[in-house]
């Protein structure tokens, strides 16, 4: 019952509150967003969802548009402003997707929605954590977030599926959250300012080949197509 039925209506609920709450906050980094990213305030990018079903995920930008003499993105060390660094050292950059919460795109507690690219190398197993909604949050994210390899992520989200999705979970998940975000506590691997692709990362570690990382790249972009 409380999966099926009560975890929805306490999601909008807690979204729609949090959004009425944090309005003022919302207002503040809109104009100061529209300022430090010269009018960029708003990141949205398509993440799989609930069944692999496709959805734009919003949140503020943390990263300006620059790029080379060749029209590439710069690295994102050099896109990365201080005021992104703010944004994401206390999580505030996640704020909008409050409003992917209220429509009924993500939950408060899930696997985070990962790129579609990161998607399309996962193997049948680590893709069994789309058959749950992704969440603002979730057990991985409080056991290391980013900090944490790959694998292990993954790890947690089917262990927070397969144990059994309840109430008292998902509120002891999201009091640790918050005290995770106080602490901004593992935002980003040590050492790094973003993380790797989970495709960079696994033939970085040699565990693919060129090819089927390519092959993977395009279906990736195959997907984003459609």
């Amino acid at each position: 019952m409380y999966e099926k039925v009560i975890k929805r209506v306490m999601d909008f609920l807690l979204a729609l509150a949090a959004l009425i709450v944090l309005s003022p906050l919302f207002l503040v980094l809109i104009i100061v967003g529209s300022v430090q990213m010269k009018g960029k305030v708003f990141f949205v990018q398509p993440r799989p969802g609930k069944n692999e079903r496709i959805f734009k995920l919003i949140k503020f930008s943390s990263m300006t548009q620059e790029k080379d003499a060749h029209g590439n993105l710069l690295p994102d060390e050099k896109r990365l402003t201080k005021y992104g660094k703010f944004l994401r050292a206390t999580s505030l950059d996640e704020l909008p997707e409050l409003i992917n919460i209220l429509v009924g795109d993500m939950s408060v507690v899930g696997p985070r929605p990962q790129l579609v690219r990161d998607m399309v190398f996962m193997t049948p197993e680590q893709r069994r954590r789309h058959s749950v909604m992704p969440g603002l949050t979730g057990l991985a994210q409080v056991n290391g977030r980013n900090n944490i390899s790959w694998e292990k992520k993954f790890e947690y989200d089917l262990e927070y599926i397969d144990s059994g999705i309840t109430f008292a979970k998902d509120i002891k998940i999201i009091l640790q959250t918050v005290g995770k975000a106080f602490a901004r506590e593992d935002v980003v691997r040590d050492g790094t300012v973003s993380d790797l692709d989970f495709g960079d990362y696994l033939l970085e570690k040699g565990e693919i080949s060129k090819e089927e990382y390519n092959l993977c790249q395009q279906e990736a972009k195959e997907l984003l197509e459609v």
